[in-house]
């Protein structure tokens, strides 16, 4: 930056005034120099020059993110004038405490100035004061953060910094659980800046977090509109100087507060909000238009990584199959899915050995390096296998609904087949604990598919089949709700009414807590599984209900007489 290039520039000047008065200090550091600068220069006319060159040394040193060594050359510059005092009390910030009490020399008239010593005092504070909020709100501890930003926006600056001050306030605000707080500073931030639209995005994820889905979507739709458009940066209201607190402020904390949203990821977050909540038509617009922008190579424009709002490209396919499915678009749910199947196929090994636990191996061990990556290609095969496994399972289900039971039978089936590749090895494995994420989303898979196949068998009439479905279900979680009643109404169906019956009244003494628990046991399930597991729900039957009432009533009086 322009700044740095000036740092050779202030040593320069520094040795020059040494060499000046006799004295030598090339061998010397930057802090070194200005500590003999200041203890050999006693020439009065020199100090007003000295401190003004000691306040553009400072601003590069906040640049470079060294707020200990600004703190030191304002001791050495205070102290030069009246040693021995000090300049900050109990409770206050050091640094802030000494460059405010910084005396500024006096502007000479033979010398004209484009900027100020007392602009750039201000400049100073305030570049200090934001980025050691912004240390603070790194490090969490957000009441100092807090104090620290406040002082920032109370500071000389540009209403694009205060604005972006703001936004750190917001954000500061909601990590100390403060949600109001928190809108009231980004509502701030967009009064200053309207093209602050970090704040915006923080503004909807605090929307999010208080559960107030409408003005969250609002919110988001503002965002994509302005991202869309795309306008000129507004010109900075404050008058031009050479030194300003953006030149100064860069750091990775605050990158990350105001990255930019791409157009596209905003899309996708419309969509998945609209699919969490339950409102499956604007679910599908923005599934459908985020789908027609990744045609468009959207790989391209958008990081799809951690920093990314943006899952992993199969995932968005099927939440967007799991949308047209809600909304009664089933051939077009099956058509998504068959592209994610087809995607997939030649990434998944016809064997999957996975140990029980799939740890990452000590870095210092011999050949950690090798043994990460296997490890790393191995959950890549098991996201593979899940992806392709949920394509079949939810085509499954979409023929199902579309009344074609030996179809959704075919796609239920090679679901199953495909989760046969994985093999579970490990002393002592039991089907529901202490599984890898990725492995635990797979019996999931296995379990919804099994019951899925189990209901198309009751509808073909094949009831023994349908039972062992859902005798494997139960293998897979026992006592599952869903499972379990499935399992009673085949067993009514073969007319094995005594074994129904005790399933039944097993079933009917859980309380809905322990239902409700077992429903959610584990990790919770991606977004693309949650309509499966919707659908997989036992629907209450009042007719079955009352035949297995009877027959125990029935039963009970047998018994008595």
């Amino acid at each position: 930056s322009a700044i740095k290039r000036e740092a050779e520039g202030i040593r320069e000047g520094l040795l020059r005034v040494l060499e000046a008065c006799g004295a030598c200090g090339q061998d010397l550091g930057t802090e070194e120099l200005w500590q003999k600068v200041l203890q050999e220069v006693t020439v009065e006319e020199l100090q007003a020059p000295l401190h003004r060159l000691g306040a553009l040394q400072a601003a590069w040193w906040l640049a470079a993110g060294r707020l200990g060594s600004v703190a030191g050359l304002f001791q050495l510059l205070s102290t030069a004038e009246e040693p021995g005092r000090s300049h900050c009390s109990e409770g206050q910030n050091k640094l802030l405490s000494l460059i405010k009490a910084w005396r500024v020399p006096p502007e000479g008239a033979s010398l004209p100035l484009v900027q100020s010593a007392k602009d750039l005092k201000e400049i100073l504070c305030t570049t200090a004061a934001f980025l050691q909020g912004l240390q603070e709100l790194e490090a969490g501890n957000f009441p100092t953060a807090l104090s620290l930003l406040q002082e920032a926006a109370g500071g000389f600056c540009s209403k694009k910094i205060l604005a972006q001050i703001y936004t750190c306030l917001g954000c500061c605000a909601q990590r100390m659980g403060k949600p109001q707080t928190a809108l009231q500073h980004l509502k701030r931030a967009l009064q200053i800046d309207f093209q602050c639209l970090p704040a915006l995005s923080h503004a909807a994820a605090v929307y999010h977090e208080l559960g107030e889905t409408d003005v969250e979507l609002q919110a988001l739709t503002l965002l994509y509109e302005a991202l869309g458009k795309n306008p000129p940066a507004a010109a900075s209201s404050s008058p031009y100087f050479l030194m300003q607190t953006e030149l100064l402020v860069h750091t990775p904390v605050l990158a990350s507060l105001l990255r930019h949203h791409h157009p596209s990821e905003v899309k996708y977050l419309l969509a998945q909000r609209c699919l969490q909540d339950g409102r499956v038509a604007g679910a599908v617009e923005h599934y459908l238009d985020f789908l027609s922008l990744l045609q468009g190579g959207l790989q391209q424009q958008v990081p799809l990584d951690g920093s990314s709002a943006v899952p992993r490209i199969p995932e968005v396919f099927l939440e967007a199959a799991s949308a047209l499915g809600q909304a009664g678009r089933h051939q077009d749910a099956i058509t998504v899915c068959e592209e994610v199947i087809s995607r997939t196929t030649d990434l998944i090994p016809r064997v999957l050995r996975v140990e029980a636990r799939l740890e990452q191996p000590e870095c210092s061990s011999p050949g950690a390096e090798l043994a990460g990556g296997l490890l790393s290609q191995k959950k890549e095969s098991l996201c593979c296998l899940a992806w392709r496994a949920s394509g079949y399972l939810h085509q499954g289900w979409a023929w199902a609904k579309l009344g074609e039971s030996k179809e959704a039978v075919t796609q239920f089936s090679r679901c199953l087949n495909d989760l046969l590749r994985l093999q579970l090895h490990g002393s002592g494995v039991k089907p529901t604990e202490n599984l890898p994420a990725e492995v635990e989303v797979l019996q999931k898979i296995r379990l919804l598919s099994l019951i899925g196949r189990g209901t198309q068998f009751l509808e073909l009439g094949k009831h023994k089949e349908a039972l062992l479905d859902f005798q494997h279900s139960l293998q897979i979680s026992p006592g599952d709700p869903a499972a379990t009643s499935y399992l009673v109404q085949a067993l009514w169906k073969l007319n094995r009414k005594q074994e129904a019956a005790a399933q039944w009244q097993k079933l009917s003494q859980s309380s809905p807590e322990e239902d409700g628990q077992q429903q959610g046991q584990g990790r919770p399930l991606p977004l693309y599984l949650v309509s499966c597991l919707e659908q997989a729900m036992f629907p209450h039957s009042e007719p079955l209900a009352r035949s297995i009432q009877d027959y125990l009533g029935t039963a009970a009086q047998d018994t008595s007489s």
